[in-house]
Order: structure tokens, then C-alpha cells, then sequence
């Protein structure tokens, strides 16, 4: 009897031992600010003023971070400006945790980062580059960004509109455009989708009545939706014409999203610095948050 006991209790803590805790794969926020982060460079209005000489007040460019703690393994979804920041916040000590990057689009925001992989930086070995085929052509055929595919410190892995990525097995990635100024690329957003819930990231599109798909019903049926909240509303920019950099403003979001009951998972990012919700106590904010709404905060965990 004392020999079953003893071959039961060793079995159980061999298993014991062998077994991971499984943890849930998350999304992060590296960033929410737009493509010029905040303070913008040359603005000298009170959007900025009072945010030179106090770096906790900087806000670093729109930027996600998908994590799989089991795995060890993470990827980023766009490479910005801010990439070095971003990069040492998504892989702490150990930057070969980056399995790969997704790019959005051709706007300076969302793509020059890359250069950081070169010879000049880090010289990175092949890291994946998920990108559309125009964008995917802007890479390959125009310098500096040229070279990174040429010294292969990048591998671009072109992707098709609404055709899921498997980053492992429990993380897929799934592309799919929007309407956007597509000068050099087109533009896509993100489903993610991990073991239980899944995520929109949309930071760039024109309006939303220029989409085939109706975002109400997008959100509805994923847990968290993440979208372009550029400006508040027009004459934002006082002496610009708007109409040359189309975003659906805050206001126009919040009526399209006016009938949907649960509003808590739908959260805004990719502000412009002069966006009035960027001011802790302004009535813009309090407006938003108190209709249901959330702002996405750097460091922000979503899990999947």
C-alpha cells in the first residue's frame, strides 16, 4: 500500500512540475498619440506650451504591442518614431522576444521606425515585416528603407486583405483595408483575435461612411475596438482645411455609435496634440467618458 502511495504522489508531482501555468495572451498600448507625437515639433500653442519641460507629459506615437507570456514571444503593430521606447517597453531586457512587426500604412507615423533595425542601429537578422503589396513595393523600392531588404535585416511578409496570420497557436492576425490618403499604400486595420476575445485596431480612416462596413456592427461583435480619434472636431486646426486630412472626429464617432448599448470596449487613440481630450480635466473628455467611451492609456493591458 505505502509503494502505490508513494508511485501516485511522485506521478503527481512530475506532472506537476512538467505543466506551465498558462497565462492569456494580451494586447498592450505603446502609444496613443498621432503620427507627430506630443508635444508636436515647432508648436508652441498651449496643446504643447507646458509639455516641453515636463516629460511625463510627453505622449509617444499610436503603437500596439501583442504579448504571449507562455511563449515568450511578442509582436508590434506599427514601427514609429518612438521604436527604440517602444521596443525596449514591449521586450524588456531581451529584444529577440520581437517575432515580428505589422504595418499599417505609408504614413510617417506608422512605418519609419523601421530604420532602427539597419546596420546603423541594430542591425537585426530577418525580422518578419507584415505588410500589404503596395506598401510592401514602397519598402523594396525606395531608399533608405530599400536597404534594410537588401542587407535582409528585415523579411517582408505580404499579406492579403481579410486573410488570417497564425503568429502561433493560440494568436491570430487578420488585415483588412480602409479608405484612408493612400499616396504610397494602401491602409489597413487589425482584427486580433487570441484564446477568448478579440480586438479592432483601426488608428487611420478617412470617414466612416466611406467603408463598406458598418463599425457599429464591428464593434459590437468583438470585445474591444480601438479607433482613429485624431481630432475632436472641425476647425480644430484653426487656418487648415480639414478636408485635406479626412478623419471621422470624435463627435461623428460617438453618433455613430450612439444606439450601441455597451459602449465601455470601444476606446479611442491616435490623438492629435491638439485634441482637447488629451486635457485631463477638459469638458471634451468628460463628455466622452461620461457617454461610454473610453481613451486608451499607454501601458494599457487587453487581453485576448
Amino acid at each position: 500500500m505505502k509503494h502505490i502511495i508513494l508511485i501516485i504522489s511522485l506521478s503527481f508531482l512530475l506532472t506537476g512540475c512538467s505543466q506551465t501555468p498558462v497565462e492569456d495572451p494580451y494586447v498592450v498600448v505603446l502609444g496613443i498619440a498621432q503620427d507627430a507625437g506630443v508635444p508636436q515639433a515647432g508648436c508652441k500653442k498651449d496643446c504643447c506650451v507646458d509639455r516641453w519641460n515636463d516629460s511625463s507629459k510627453h505622449l509617444m506615437v499610436t503603437s500596439l504591442g501583442i504579448v504571449d507570456p507562455n511563449s515568450n514571444e511578442t509582436w508590434m503593430i506599427e514601427a514609429t518614431p518612438d521604436f527604440p521606447k517602444q521596443l525596449d517597453l514591449l521586450t524588456g531586457d531581451d529584444p529577440n522576444k520581437l517575432k515580428g512587426i505589422f504595418l499599417t500604412h505609408a504614413h510617417i507615423g506608422h512605418y519609419t521606425g523601421l530604420i532602427h533595425l539597419g546596420r546603423e542601429v541594430m542591425g537585426a537578422q530577418a525580422i518578419p515585416v507584415y505588410a500589404m503589396p503596395k506598401m510592401a513595393k514602397f519598402l523594396k523600392t525606395n531608399g533608405p528603407w530599400s536597404q534594410l531588404v537588401d542587407l535582409e535585416n528585415i523579411d517582408i511578409n505580404k499579406m492579403k486583405n481579410e486573410k488570417s496570420i497564425k503568429l502561433n497557436d493560440r494568436i491570430s492576425v487578420t488585415p483588412f483595408t480602409v479608405p484612408h490618403r493612400d499616396e504610397f499604400s494602401e491602409t489597413v486595420g487589425y482584427k486580433i483575435e487570441g484564446p477568448s476575445k478579440s480586438l479592432i485596431f483601426i488608428p487611420d480612416i478617412d470617414k466612416w461612411e466611406k467603408w463598406e462596413k458598418d463599425i457599429a456592427k464591428v464593434a459590437s461583435e468583438n470585445d474591444y475596438t480601438l479607433i482613429d480619434g485624431s481630432f475632436y472636431q472641425n476647425s480644430e486646426i484653426p487656418g487648415r482645411d480639414m478636408s485635406e486630412i479626412p478623419h471621422p472626429f470624435i463627435v461623428e464617432s460617438m453618433e455613430v455609435f450612439r444606439e450601441l448599448k455597451d459602449k465601455s470596449g470601444i476606446h479611442f487613440i491616435h490623438f492629435n496634440h491638439t485634441n482637447p481630450v488629451l486635457i485631463q480635466d477638459s469638458d471634451e473628455r468628460k463628455d466622452l467618458l461620461n457617454s461610454g467611451f473610453n481613451i486608451a492609456n499607454p501601458g494599457q493591458k487587453m487581453r485576448i
